[in-house]
C-alpha cells in the first residue's frame, strides 16, 4: 500500500478550522458573561433597581445556563453535537437583540435567560465536540482553545464596553463626565448588549460548514459517514481505520457488558471527579471577580464607574495572556501539575487581596493580587477543567455525564454570583473583616482544591478517549 498516495497533509488545518469555529461558542460564552459586568453599572440606574433586583438581573442568565447544561446531554446525543451547537447560536442571537431592546426588568431577564440557555448548551457541547475530533496528543491544546475563546470573549467585551462607555475619561470636565454617564444610562448599556449580535450570527452561520462528530455518527450506526469524517481528520487512511476500529470496539464493549449508563462503581466515581472539578472551579471565586470586577474596582479600590471599566481591561488582558501558558503546557506538563501550580497562585492572590482590604491598604498591591489570581486561574482551573471534563468520560456515557458535570458548574456559578453581594454586604464582613471575608472564603476553597487534585485526580495526557476507561479500572484496583 502506498501510504504517501493516501496521506492527508491538510488534516491539521481541517481540525484547527473546525475547532476554531466551534470554539467561537467559548467566545460568546465569555462575551455574554462579561457584557453584564459593564452594562449593569448603567441599566441598574436606568431601571432604578434595588440590590435584590440587580442581583437577579445579573444572575438570571446563569439559571438559563444551568437549564441549558441539563438538556445538553439529551440534545447532543439525540440531534448531534453539531445541531445542538447551531441551536445555541440561534439562542445567542435572539438574546443579544432582545436584551438591547428591553424596556423593563422582566423583559431584560427573559432575554438574558434565553442567552443563558444558549451558553449552557454550548458550554457542554463545544468542548465535547472539540475533544472528539482532536488527536490524543494534542487534545489538551485543542480543548484549551475553547478556554482561550472564553477569555478572548471577556477581553473583547471589556474593550467594547470600555469604548462604548466613552473610553478614557482622563482630562474631561465634570460636566462632560456627567453627560457621558447620562448617555450610558439612557443608551450606552443597550449598545453594549447589542454588540454581541455580530459574533453570535457569525457563529450560527459558520456551524453549518463543520462536520458531525465521528463518534456521534458511530453511535448512530452511520459508520460510512464516520469514516469519511475521520479520513479528513487523520493523516492517513490507516489512521482513520484504526481510530474507527477503536470507537467500534469501545461501543461494542459497552453494548456487550450492558453498561450504557453511569450506574457502575467506576463511572459514578468518574462522575464524582467531574462534578467536584466543576464545583471547585466556581467556589474558588473566579466569577465573583469577573461579574463584580467593575464594582470591586469602584467600591473597594475607589475608582469611578467609567474608570472601573478601564481597570477591567487589565483583568481581560491577563486572563487572555496566561491562557496561552496553558495551551502550550497542558500536553507537555500534564493536567495535574498545572491544576496544582495554578491553584497555589490563586491562593496567593486571594490571600494578598484579602489582607490588603482587611488592613485598609488597598492600592497597587491589591490590583496586582487580583491579576495574580486571574492569571493563575487562566493557566489552570479555567482551561484544564474543561479539558478533563471533555476527556474523562467514556463514549457511551459522555453526553449524560458531561451534562451533569457542567450543570453542577453552572449551579455553583449561580450560588457564588448570588451569595457574593450578600456576604460582601453582611454585617460580619464589614465589622469583623473590613470587607475581606469573601476573599478569605475563596482562599479556603483553594486549599481544598489543591488537596482534592493531589489525592484523587489522575494524569490523563496523551491517552485516547477510548483508552480513558482503563485509567479508572487501574485506579480502582490500586485503591482496593
Amino acid at each position: 500500500m502506498n501510504n504517501d498516495a493516501e496521506s492527508n497533509p491538510g488534516y491539521r488545518r481541517t481540525i484547527l478550522r473546525n475547532t476554531i469555529v466551534v470554539a467561537l461558542a467559548g467566545l460568546l460564552f465569555g462575551y455574554d458573561t462579561g457584557v453584564i459586568g459593564g452594562s449593569q453599572l448603567y441599566f441598574t440606574e436606568y431601571f432604578q433597581l434595588s440590590p435584590g433586583q440587580q442581583g437577579w438581573a445579573v444572575s438570571s442568565a446563569i439559571w438559563g445556563c444551568l437549564f441549558g447544561a441539563m438538556i445538553a446531554g439529551i440534545l447532543t446525543k439525540g440531534i448531534s453535537r453539531k445541531y445542538t451547537l447551531i441551536l445555541s447560536g440561534f439562542l445567542f442571537s435572539i438574546s443579544a437583540w432582545g436584551s438591547g431592546v428591553a424596556d423593563s426588568l422582566d423583559m431584560l431577564v427573559i432575554y438574558r435567560i434565553i442567552g443563558g440557555v444558549g451558553v449552557g448548551i454550548a458550554s457542554m457541547a463545544a468542548p465535547m465536540y472539540i475533544a472528539e475530533i482532536s488527536p490524543p496528543k494534542e487534545r489538551g491544546r485543542m480543548v484549551s482553545l475553547y478556554q482561550l475563546a472564553i477569555v478572548t470573549g471577556f477581553f473583547v467585551v471589556f474593550l467594547s464596553t470600555y469604548f462604548i462607555g466613552g473610553g478614557n475619561t482622563e482630562g474631561l470636565s465634570p460636566e462632560n463626565i456627567a453627560q457621558l454617564h447620562h448617555h450610558n444610562v439612557e443608551q450606552g448599556w443597550r449598545i453594549m448588549l447589542w454588540s454581541e449580535l455580530l459574533p453570535a450570527l457569525a457563529f450560527f452561520i459558520l456551524l453549518f460548514f463543520v462536520p458531525h462528530s465521528p463518534r456521534w455518527l458511530m453511535m448512530k450506526g452511520r459508520e460510512d459517514e464516520a469514516r469519511v469524517v475521520l479520513r479528513k481528520l487523520t493523516e492517513t487512511a490507516d489512521d482513520a481505520e484504526s481510530e474507527l476500529n477503536d470507537i467500534r470496539i469501545s461501543l461494542s464493549d459497552t453494548s456487550r457488558h450492558h453498561r450504557p449508563s453511569l450506574l457502575t462503581r467506576n463511572m459514578l466515581f468518574v462522575l464524582f471527579l467531574g462534578v467536584m472539578l466543576s464545583v471547585f472551579q466556581q467556589v474558588t471565586g473566579i466569577n465573583a471577580i469577573l461579574y463584580y470586577g467593575a464594582e470591586i474596582f469602584s467600591n473597594a479600590l475607589g475608582y469611578g464607574p467609567e474608570d472601573a471599566l478601564k481597570q477591567q481591561l487589565w483583568l481581560g488582558a491577563v486572563n487572555f495572556a496566561f491562557t496561552f501558558v496553558a495551551i502550550f503546557t497542558v500536553d507537555r506538563w500534564g493536567r495535574k501539575p498545572l491544576l496544582i501550580t495554578g491553584t497555589l497562585g490563586m491562593l496567593l492572590g486571594l490571600m494578598t487581596l484579602g489582607l490588603t482590604i482587611y488592613t485598609g491598604q488597598m492600592g497597587v498591591i491589591s490590583l496586582i493580587a487580583i491579576l495574580t489570581f486571574i492569571g493563575s486561574f487562566a493557566l489552570s482551573m479555567g482551561p484544564v477543567v474543561w479539558v478533563m471534563l471533555s476527556e474523562i468520560f467514556p463514549n457511551s456515557v459522555r453526553s449524560v455525564a458531561m451534562s451533569i458535570a457542567v450543570a453542577a458548574q453552572w449551579l455553583f456559578n449561580a450560588i457564588v454570583a448570588n451569595s457574593f453581594p450578600l456576604v460582601n454586604g453582611s454585617q460580619l464582613n464589614n465589622e469583623q473583616f473590613n470587607g475581606a471575608l469573601p476573599y478569605f472564603i475563596f482562599a479556603g476553597f483553594c486549599v481544598l482544591t489543591i488537596f482534592f487534585v493531589w489525592r484523587f485526580i489522575p494524569e490523563t495526557k496523551g491517552l485516547t478517549l477510548e483508552e480513558m476507561e482503563n485509567v479508572w479500572v487501574k485506579n480502582k484496583k490500586s485503591s482496593s
